[in-house]
């Protein structure tokens, strides 16, 4: 029995999308049949993504799918994740998108929850590598047991990243979607017609999915995966071939490619993008240098999808302009976006939606003349440490701006807790006595734990949760000095 029976409080139950918005957006949108689509593996031009879509498509009808159906996708980055999810749109189905990577148990929860008529996976083991770029996998269709129809309009269901707790459930209706993807073609910088995108995030969250897939078709974009998410693996993505090419990613892949000493000469890299999380400083300024193209930033949200955006780098520390479209207000130091309805499915608290407006929990500041929005944190992020103000991300800022940090994570649990990545020859106490230096004693860490790798969510974020952070600080233990305790 699924855990929502349908919209959440002051939604509506819009009529079911009849599909036929994917074939007018996204496979033909006045585009030429000979036009460069996807290179998954294999490059596919517009005609032969339709071909494949509408295989597809019989095959999803033949296991008995119909409008106004459920069907989950648990596909790893693959053509065929792409064109299963957009052969079931084609249907009028709902579709539901979970993360390939899911622990048994989690996938089971996640199948609970949602109750889809129908999941799509892998037909045989699929080798996972963290570095693998995509897959070639044969997918099969199968009955979910005591799945149902779609329970409300909504054409696309996914969970929240859950970096900073348990995953929610929302939905997103084909209008919106449709609204959204028109709203990135008048983001500046976005690529257009024969330009190419590398897309490194995730296909089944809101930046990978909106942009990296639904502009790009629209708009008539390549689609490209890179074999490995090595640097190189990037690199040579890119170089691959001459057109025009952004690459989108999370901050953690900027990071990444600002490290690479001397890349090779890419003439046709034209920009980048970084979505997710605010990207660390110094990294912008690192990436412009090695590729003389800025690193932009994109702002949103799973329940709202953009909020706002810069792709020229020029309004850095600030986010970028709310982007077409979008409502927001800050009220007492938090961004609030306007949506009619509630985005969750099941019970939705007014902590999080009420009479109109989208809590964001983001710390923000909004110049309402020019529409700058400076996303400066998250509220969470500020706790009183005996009686006193303590901003974690200012902390968190400061810490990962030392040398030999790589990257780091700062959280409150019952006291400043702070994990962190750090070169070979940097120790967690010469980390701390450099801190020291740089902000208050009452700020300061109580512990900083070293760590061979943050903890990520399925979408590249780190993880803030107290207990996965120690689990991984555990992990490290066996290096003596991992965690260093100030006196």
């Amino acid at each position: 029995m699924s855990d929502f029976g349908g919209p959440g409080p002051g939604t509506t139950d819009p009529q079911q999308h009849d599909g036929s918005w994917v074939d007018e957006l996204l496979l033909h949108a006045g585009h030429d049949d000979a036009e460069p689509a996807v290179h998954i593996g294999e490059r596919l031009d517009r005609a032969g993504l339709r071909r494949e879509v509408v295989a597809r498509h019989t095959e999803l009808a033949e296991a008995g799918l119909r409008r106004g159906g459920s069907v989950a996708l648990q596909l790893p980055p693959s053509l065929a994740l792409l064109t299963h999810l957009l052969a079931a749109w084609r249907t009028g189905a709902q579709v539901i998108l979970l993360d390939h990577r899911l622990t048994a148990h989690e996938s089971d929860r996640a199948l609970q929850r949602t109750a889809p008529q129908f999941l799509v996976r892998p037909a045989g083991p699929v080798r996972l590598g963290v570095l693998r770029g995509f897959h070639t996998v044969d997918a099969v269709a199968e009955p979910y047991p005591e799945g149902r129809p779609a329970a409300s309009g909504h054409a696309l269901v996914q969970l929240s990243s859950g970096s900073t707790g348990p995953s929610k459930v929302i939905g997103r209706t084909a209008a919106d979607l449709v609204a959204e993807v028109h709203r990135y073609t008048l983001i500046p910088g976005m690529p257009g017609p024969g330009d190419r995108i590398v897309v490194l995030n995730s296909l089944i969250h809101a930046m990978g999915l909106m942009a990296g897939v639904l502009h790009s078709l629209h708009a008539g974009v390549e689609i490209v995966l890179p074999e490995r998410m090595s640097a190189d693996g990037i690199l040579a993505a890119v170089a691959a071939r001459t057109a025009p090419t952004v690459i989108t990613g999370v901050p953690f892949h900027a990071q990444l490619l600002a490290s690479v000493s001397a890349p090779p000469p890419l003439p046709h890299l034209v920009g980048a993008i970084s979505a997710g999380e605010s990207v660390r400083p110094g990294v912008s300024e690192a990436f412009a240098a090695r590729y003389s193209v800025p690193l932009g930033e994109v702002y949103g949200m799973t329940e709202t999808g953009v909020i706002a955006a810069d792709l020229s780098g020029a309004s850095r520390p600030a986010t970028g302009r709310t982007a077409p479209g979008i409502e927001a207000k800050v009220v007492d130091g938090e961004l609030l976006v306007r949506r009619p309805v509630s985005p969750y499915l099941g019970p939705a608290g007014p902590d999080r939606w009420a009479d109109g407006w989208l809590r964001t929990r983001d710390a923000a500041t909004l110049d309402p003349e020019t529409g700058l929005l400076a996303v400066v944190g998250r509220l969470d992020s500020q706790v009183s440490v005996g009686g006193l103000k303590v901003d974690l991300t200012e902390v968190e800022w400061t810490l990962s701006e030392l040398p030999g940090v790589r990257e780091a994570v700062v959280v409150h649990d019952g006291a400043i807790e702070a994990y962190a990545v750090l070169d070979e020859q940097v120790t967690a106490r010469a980390v701390e006595g450099l801190l020291a230096e740089r902000v208050a004693g009452f700020k300061l860490p109580r512990r900083i734990h070293a760590l061979t790798a943050l903890p990520r969510t399925t979408t590249g974020k780190p993880v803030r949760d107290p207990a996965a952070l120690r689990a991984a600080a555990q992990r490290s233990a066996a290096v003596p000095a991992a965690a260093v305790e100030r006196v």
